[in-house]
């Protein structure tokens, strides 16, 4: 649908950015921080480094707040790293790594910054992760009580919280990602049984909030993607219904309803994936109810009908991402997008349908937590990054709110990927995302200063008037 107007922003709108622990603290061994499952990693994609520095936040938390603010942020997502707050995930508390976040916290609050807290974004303590992980429902508690101290430490100053990040890419591409704990069953049916116990933890966590601390708004964070069938052949669309359902679905059915989505559960059942559901799992997950949804978007998928003995995709863009898979769906790569220098689609589009549809879905009101374009961007010599490739592909997605807004939807923020810098999950540095360029390499950390890049200077506008620059 087309208007002949768009409405304005709210004036109370999240202008924001996000980040992650992992990616950008560093300090993985100072003040009593445990091990997590990312700092035992050894099997790092050829060229990138580790997670030790990053970009070392936890040692310029004053000067890159004040950045932050400096950009104008009103919002400014971060997750908490559970072995810095407790070691060993579920023993003694550490009250160096506690007092870290409410140093942070208390910067961001001075500057009029809303702190918006993920609680858990991939980085489980490893002595929990070699005690089963996942498979544990005794990790189910651990969270649960990681949680309450969280709440206990930071409910009087955070209003809005995450739960898990990304738990479907946790699930689809936990290898990719670095999240498979070792030693853990990664068999499928083992995988799936790792996804009913975070569910059942988020469940707990969310009810643990309400139940304590009222003013405390917690959602989910999945990333979702909208299925394209590759054709109009009816085959080709029921394929993209049903990943659509496995893939998203059952992630946000969980977390707002509280039950599995049909679709999904019948391809668990099919294949013998079924998790064993205890008595009384169900009704904790009904009694969770989430104040909102967050989510997280990049691009669409497109997939067609899959014959046996068919490649499950075209060998084209990133197949860490979209895989396929023999029995159920192709992946396709879209002849009618761009794309990135690394191979991800570009759909600003989608992100208008993605919105679209978690409302028609769920009436809940939404907040974009991460969404951005990874490049190889350049520091000149006279300290500048001309990134104006970031500021289009920004444009262009925040163009598709307008539209979302005027198609009814309720967004009352967006958190784009990144706020600074950091170390990529895929490609480590040299895949930058953030409006603050730091100075380091994979093999050099050079002097990790920071410098302000064109999109910088473009989102402080776009904030200080709450509208699209002019281009």
């Amino acid at each position: 649908m087309q208007y002949s107007t768009l409405p304005d922003f709210p004036s109370d709108f999240l202008w924001g950015a996000s980040t992650s622990a992992y990616q950008t603290e560093g300090a993985w061994n100072e003040d009593g921080k445990g091990l997590s499952v990312i700092d035992i990693r050894t099997d790092f994609p050829e060229g990138t480094c580790d997670y030790t520095v990053a970009t070392d936040t936890y040692h310029h938390v004053e000067e890159d707040v004040a950045l932050f603010a400096e950009l104008g942020l009103k919002a400014y997502r971060f997750s908490i790293a559970w072995s810095r707050v407790i070691p060993d995930g579920d023993g003694e508390e550490n009250r160096l790594g506690i007092a870290f976040y409410h140093r942070l916290i208390d910067e961001l609050l001075k500057y009029g910054i809303e702190p918006i807290i993920t609680m858990y974004h991939f980085d489980l303590p490893a002595a929990l992760a070699q005690k089963g992980g996942w498979s544990s429902r005794a990790t189910v508690d651990a969270f649960e009580r990681y949680a309450k101290i969280l709440f206990r430490e930071y409910g009087a100053k955070v209003k809005y919280w995450l739960t898990i990040n990304e738990q479907n890419m946790m699930i689809l591409h936990g290898d990719a990602l670095g999240t498979a704990a070792p030693g853990v069953d990664n068999t499928k049916k083992g995988v799936y049984q790792q996804n009913h116990h975070m569910f059942l933890a988020q469940a707990k966590a969310m009810i643990a909030a309400h139940e304590g601390f009222p003013n405390i708004k917690i959602g989910p964070a999945p990333n979702i993607s909208p299925t394209y069938p590759a054709s109009s052949k009816p085959e080709d669309i029921i394929v993209a219904e049903d990943w659509m359902a496995i893939r998203n679905w059952l992630y946000l059915d969980l977390a707002v309803r509280g039950e599995y989505n049909d679709l999904a559960w019948a391809y668990l059942r099919e294949r013998g994936w079924e998790p064993e559901i205890a008595d009384g799992d169900m009704e904790i997950l009904k009694a969770a109810k989430p104040d909102f949804v967050a989510f997280n978007y990049y691009n669409s998928q497109t997939v067609a009908a899959i014959k046996e003995g068919e490649a499950i995709n075209d060998g084209k863009g990133d197949q860490q991402i979209a895989k396929g898979e023999a029995g159920l769906y192709k992946a396709v790569t879209n002849s009618h997008q761009e794309l990135t220098s690394f191979g991800w689609g570009i759909d600003p589009l989608g992100f208008r349908t993605v919105m679209r549809r978690i409302w028609d879905r769920y009436r809940l009101p939404m907040i974009l937590t991460e969404n951005g374009l990874g490049e190889f961007d350049q520091l000149t010599e006279d300290g500048k990054v001309h990134d104006q490739y970031r500021i289009e592909y920004l444009s262009k997605h925040i163009e598709q709110i307008q539209y979302a807004l005027a198609d009814g939807v309720q967004l009352f923020g967006y958190c784009p990927w990144s706020a600074i810098d950091l170390v990529s999950t895929h490609q480590g540095v040299a895949k930058r995302y953030g409006f603050i360029y730091v100075d380091r390499t994979d093999s050099d950390l050079r002097s990790l200063k920071r410098y302000r890049k064109d999109s910088f200077f473009w989102y402080q506008e776009l904030i200080r008037g709450n509208t699209l620059p002019h281009a």
